[in-house]
């Protein structure tokens, strides 16, 4: 696969975990109310932004309702509304809500992607799930590897889940550094290039932000101090 589109497009036909095929078409199948009439994306979720990104983001999976119903990462759910509403804050975003693939959003200088590209049952993907999709992050990571200086991590599935990926790019130091809302973590490139700064966030999801675990401005501090980091204009 020479570019992300290529692998994006892999992506999109995977069917190699049985469980996750068979929950995200039930989802599908069966909808939420809210969403009767909408058809649902059910299939693999591929990531989102320019292929140039010196910035990523990377969360667990993508939701039943959310990205497994719109076909784009953190899309059409109040993580997604968080999400994007602080990436506009700081000027990685060019409007501050996600609803739908096609409705203008742009990212600037950043790239969305998870380390599970289907909704898992109860937002639990198993290791085994988490393994086998491996090979297409590792993928997406050494396409965006010329320009990428910064990766934000959205909780803590997330973090164990890339540092394994990391090692094909970068020297991930042992023990293997602890994940931590606001850790910073700078790696040295395998290849003797620009190291890579890896970054925690607690998860934007509904359980952190609405009980205020994961405040608006928390969220802000970390993508700026990442963007910045990547050589991006923030706000």
């Amino acid at each position: 696969m020479r570019t992300l589109h290529d692998l994006d497009l892999r992506v999109t036909s995977c069917r190699a975990c049985p469980r996750l095929v068979a929950w995200r078409e039930e989802v599908a199948r069966v909808k939420r109310a809210a969403f009767a009439d909408e058809e649902y994306w059910a299939r693999p979720v591929p990531g989102f932004g320019p292929p140039d990104a010196r910035l990523a983001l990377v969360g667990l999976a993508p939701a039943a309702h959310g990205g497994n119903r719109t076909g784009r990462m953190f899309t059409g759910d109040p993580s997604g509304d968080f999400l994007y509403a602080a990436l506009h804050a700081v000027g990685l975003a060019s409007q501050p809500t996600s609803v739908r693939a096609g409705d203008g959003l742009e990212l600037y200088g950043t790239r969305i992607t998870a380390p599970v590209k289907c909704a898992p049952p109860e937002n639990k993907p198993t290791a085994q799930e988490r393994d086998t999709c491996r090979p297409w992050l590792i993928g997406e990571l050494e396409l965006l590897r010329p320009t990428l200086r910064a990766v934000v991590v959205l909780g803590g599935f997330g973090w164990q889940a890339l540092l394994p990926v990391l090692a094909a790019c970068w020297r991930v130091p042992r023990p293997a550094p602890k994940f931590g809302h606001g850790v910073a973590v700078e790696l040295p490139a395998l290849d003797d290039g620009p190291p890579l700064t890896l970054f925690g966030t607690y998860h934007v999801s509904p359980h952190n932000t609405y009980t205020g675990r994961l405040t608006p401005e928390m969220l802000r501090d970390v993508l700026r101090r990442a963007a910045r980091t990547a050589g991006l204009p923030v706000g």
